[in-house]
């Protein structure tokens, strides 16, 4: 929705990193975690909404380039304001369910975790597909996306459903951050810098365009960086990484479920 309502990629590092603490903080004040869980994907879907209306709708759009410098510049902002908060030291995160792995004949598998993980990825992925294909407002939330001067013909509300675009990814970026930060990384204002480089080169490979293709391109990345951290170590893993987006983009830059665009001349 965002790539092409405004022909530019959402980062949206800060708000995993804002919606972290905001768990940390509500778990810790009330000691439930899912209702930290709650307020922060709340917390997401408003911060999502407001960058929108307040910043981004008023970028020149002549340049894509102008929607990536002032969404770079937001990073470092908010990045910059929650170090000041929070502190720059790691703190733990907590996490709903054991990370203890299952052992099946000595061998470790899946942790409760592990299992949550899928099953909120899976159910987000079932959820968009369902708004976007079957119910009236993903319909003009798509129109509006694709052929938004023709939308507005129609009479469709093109601004409000490019806000309602941002607010959706920066919940379910939001969700993300809190899936994967009570793993190793931790509470850090940089703590998914290295992990956005991941996710990045997964909705490249699997097609900016194709919410099954962004699993996919997951799941691809995932087995690159445990292959490649465990034979050859965890250094050379974001190299690999580096080296698969470069590939990508040269031999099949719009991923391996994207539709390709017909050049004209």
């Amino acid at each position: 929705m965002i790539i092409q309502g405004y022909r530019i990629e959402a980062f949206h590092r800060p708000y995993h990193r804002a919606v972290d603490e905001t768990i940390t903080s509500v778990a810790e004040a009330t000691g439930s975690y899912w209702l930290g869980f709650a307020v922060a994907i709340a917390g997401g879907l408003v911060l999502g909404a407001v960058v929108e209306r307040v910043v981004m709708r008023f970028v020149d759009r002549s340049s894509p380039l102008n929607g990536v410098v002032v969404a770079l510049g937001l990073v470092l902002i908010i990045q910059g304001v929650l170090g000041m908060i929070y502190g720059n030291e790691y703190r733990p995160a907590p996490a709903p369910f054991s990370r203890d792995a299952f052992e099946i004949g000595g061998v470790a598998l899946l942790s409760r975790y592990d299992l949550f993980v899928f099953a909120a990825v899976g159910a987000v992925v079932v959820l968009l597909t369902l708004l976007f294909t079957r119910t009236s407002t993903g319909l003009r939330m798509r129109a509006a996306a694709f052929a938004p001067d023709v939308s507005r013909l129609l009479g469709v509300p093109v601004g409000g459903m490019l806000t309602l675009g941002w607010a959706l990814a920066a919940a379910v970026g939001s969700l993300a951050g809190m899936l994967v930060v009570p793993t190793e990384l931790g509470l850090h204002p940089n703590a998914m810098d290295l992990l956005f480089i991941s996710a990045f080169t997964a909705a490249v490979l699997g097609g900016l365009d194709s919410p099954v293709g962004a699993v996919a391109g997951g799941l691809l990345v995932g087995l690159l960086l445990a292959y490649v951290g465990g034979y050859l170590g965890a250094t050379v893993a974001p190299m690999a990484v580096l080296i698969l987006l470069v590939v990508v983009l040269l031999g099949r830059p719009d991923g391996l479920f994207g539709k390709a665009k017909a050049r004209t001349a």
